[in-house]
């Protein structure tokens, strides 16, 4: 009987790490990014445009990404040239402020940008990062 009762305890979910930093200001971070919409975004259309996403493949987007990396790397990397690129092509609403998200904390953005702004050091640039919205850049600025 022991031994049932503690197996059905590994069964029970723990709260993840992040969840309870919740609120906590160590755990924020900030970020700019450059999303490029695609037709298996959540939401198919360019905040930037008003156009529809839903005729731009997957591999369209990585391409136009990409391309965008390299524009950014090959000028320095910097916060500034980041921004300039996000704010004439990123389809989010932020293009307007060069894709600046301000500060946030855990749990406040979709997982997936989320683990790809924490695993990307402050002042530098992510590798591209796919969450529900699409594909991002992230520059991290906190």
């Amino acid at each position: 009987r022991n031994a049932s009762r503690s197996s059905s305890l590994a069964t029970i979910p723990t709260v993840p790490s992040t969840a309870r930093l919740a609120g906590s200001t160590m755990a924020q971070m900030g970020c700019r990014h450059l999303l490029v919409k695609f037709s298996g975004s959540r939401n198919p259309v360019s905040r930037r445009t008003g156009e529809s996403t839903a005729n731009v493949s997957s591999e369209e987007a990585i391409k136009e990404i990409d391309a965008f990396a390299a524009k950014i790397k090959a000028e320095g990397c910097t916060e500034e040239v980041f921004a300039r690129y996000a704010q004439q092509r990123s389809d989010c609403g932020s293009f307007k402020s060069g894709g600046d998200l301000g500060v946030f904390g855990p749990g406040e953005m979709q997982a997936q940008f989320e683990q790809g702004c924490a695993a990307t050091p402050v002042g530098t640039m992510s590798d591209v990062v796919l969450s529900d919205s699409g594909y991002h850049l992230i520059f991290r600025t906190r």
